[in-house]
C-alpha cells in the first residue's frame, strides 16, 4: 500500500470516527389501559314454576290473599300490624318478570307493616321468624290492576319472603276521651285551631314558621281511629314547620320544648273536608304533640 492510499484510509477512518451516531428509534408508547367495565345490572332471579297462579294447595284468606310455606320458621311469635319487620324478598309479575328484590341488592329490607301494601300487611302477620313463604297478592291488595307508571308492577304479584326479624312496636297511645271534639276549656285561635296544653314544657323559646323541629305525635280522626303515630313507630319525626299542614305550622309555634299539647285541627287547616286519594284522613283531626327539640 503506497503512502497516498494509506493517508486516504486514515482520513476516512478519522472522518467516520467524528460522525455522531443517530439515536435509536423511540420505543412505541405502551397500549392504553383497558376501559373499566360498566357495572352489570343485577340479574333477575328465576321465577318460581307456579308464578302464573296459586296452586291448589296454597292457603287462601277471606281477602283473596294466597300463600304457601316454603320453609318452616323457628320463631313462636307473629308480627302485629304495627311491628317493624326485617325481611329478604323477591317479587315477580305473573308473566315471570322480576321487578324487585332485596337479595339482588344485597341488603334486607326493614319497615313497619302498616306502611306497605295491604297484601304484605296481612301476609307477614301469618309468619314467624325464620319462615319462608310464597305469596300471590291480588291487585286490589297491592298496586291495583292497571299500571301506575310505565313498567311498574300491577295485577296479581308473587313474592317469596323470608322473615328475618321482628321488632315489636311500643304500646299504642290511648284514644283521647275528647277525640270527638274540643272541650269547653280548649283555647281557639282566629284561624279555627283548637288546642289544650297537656303538660307544660321547660323551654323558653318557641319555634318560628320555618324552624326545624323534632316531635313525637299521634293522630286520630274524630271517630277515634288512629291513622298515624311516631310513638308507635318508636322514632320521633323531624321536619320544617313550613312543610306540613297549616294546623301544625300554626300550632307547634305555640309550644316550647318539653310541652305536650292536644290539637283539634279543622279540615281547612289539615287535609280538607272531603276524602283524599291514597286514603289520607280528612275532616277535623286530633293530634297529641310533644315538642322534643327546636333544631334551628
Amino acid at each position: 500500500m503506497n503512502t497516498t492510499t494509506t493517508l486516504m484510509l486514515m482520513a476516512a477512518i478519522a472522518a467516520s470516527s467524528c460522525k455522531k451516531e443517530a439515536p435509536p428509534p423511540a420505543p412505541p408508547p405502551p397500549p392504553p389501559p383497558p376501559a373499566p367495565k360498566a357495572p352489570e345490572e343485577p340479574k333477575g332471579l328465576p321465577a318460581p314454576p307456579d308464578v302464573a297462579a296459586a296452586p291448589a294447595d296454597a292457603e287462601k284468606t277471606a281477602s283473596g290473599l294466597a300463600s304457601k310455606v316454603l320453609a318452616k320458621g323457628t320463631g313462636k311469635e307473629h308480627p302485629g300490624p304495627e311491628d317493624t319487620v326485617k325481611v329478604n324478598y323477591t317479587g315477580w309479575m305473573t308473566d315471570g318478570k322480576m321487578f324487585d328484590s332485596s337479595i339482588t341488592r344485597g341488603e334486607p329490607a326493614e319497615f313497619p307493616l302498616d306502611r306497605v301494601i295491604k297484601g304484605w300487611t296481612e301476609g307477614l302477620q301469618l309468619m314467624v321468624e325464620g319462615e319462608k313463604r310464597r305469596f300471590w297478592i291480588p291487585g286490589e291488595l297491592a298496586y291495583g290492576n292497571t299500571p301506575r307508571r310505565p313498567g311498574g308492577p300491577f295485577g296479581t304479584l308473587v313474592f317469596d319472603v323470608e322473615l328475618l326479624g321482628i321488632k315489636k312496636a311500643p304500646p299504642a297511645p290511648a284514644v283521647p276521651k275528647d277525640v270527638a271534639g274540643p272541650p269547653k276549656d280548649a283555647k281557639k285561635t282566629a284561624s279555627g285551631l283548637f288546642y289544650k296544653v297537656l303538660a307544660k314544657g321547660k323551654g323558653k323559646v318557641r319555634p318560628k314558621a320555618d324552624s326545624m323541629v323534632k316531635v313525637h305525635y299521634s293522630g286520630w280522626t274524630t271517630d277515634g281511629k288512629r291513622f298515624d303515630s311516631s310513638v308507635v313507630r318508636g322514632e320521633p319525626a323531624e321536619f320544617p314547620l313550613n312543610g306540613v299542614i297549616k294546623g301544625w305550622t300554626e300550632g307547634v309555634q305555640l309550644m316550647v320544648e318539653g310541652q305536650k299539647t292536644r290539637f283539634w285541627i279543622p279540615g281547612k287547616l289539615g287535609y280538607g273536608d272531603e276524602p283524599q286519594p291514597g286514603g289520607r284522613p280528612y275532616g277535623m283531626l286530633v293530634f297529641d304533640i310533644e315538642l322534643l327539640e327546636i333544631k334551628e
